[in-house]
């Protein structure tokens, strides 16, 4: 696998609107999209910056992973997100190679990607997501 470039950083929010405000009003950002991605029980809003994207999570059930992750830890980086061309294949190579993976196969993610996540514990502690645009 050879990612071909960080797809967006993943920060958690206790709450999307005010963390919204704040990237534009003090970094200038504008916020381009804002999206309910329901099965992973979260609310997501966009920002570029530059070639890379800022996705603000913020959770919709204090059960769901971005919940449970402010509970224990606190808002702050939630995880890194590398796009791939072939993420079922960067799956497969990353299990070859000793990575836990959280998801086998792809999901559907924000924004239409497909995704999937390795484990914290086989990455040096960060939360790997790998992001693949849908083929047409």
């Amino acid at each position: 696998m050879k990612p071909t470039h960080i797809e967006h950083i993943g920060i958690a929010v206790k709450n999307l609107e005010e963390a919204i405000a704040f990237y534009e009003k003090v970094y200038g950002l504008e916020c381009y999209a804002v999206e309910e991605v329901a099965e992973q029980k979260v609310k997501t809003a966009f920002f570029m910056v530059g070639q890379t994207k800022i996705e603000l999570l913020e959770s919709t059930d204090p059960e769901g992973p971005i919940g449970k992750f402010i509970e224990k830890k606190g808002e702050g980086v939630h995880h890194l997100a590398f796009a791939v061309d072939n993420l079922q294949k960067g799956l497969d190579e990353a299990a070859e190679n000793g990575v836990k993976l959280i998801d086998q196969t792809p999901r559907k993610g924000a924004e239409g990607l497909n995704i999937a996540f390795m484990h914290p514990k086989s990455t040096f502690g960060v939360l790997t997501e790998l992001c693949e645009h849908p083929k047409e």
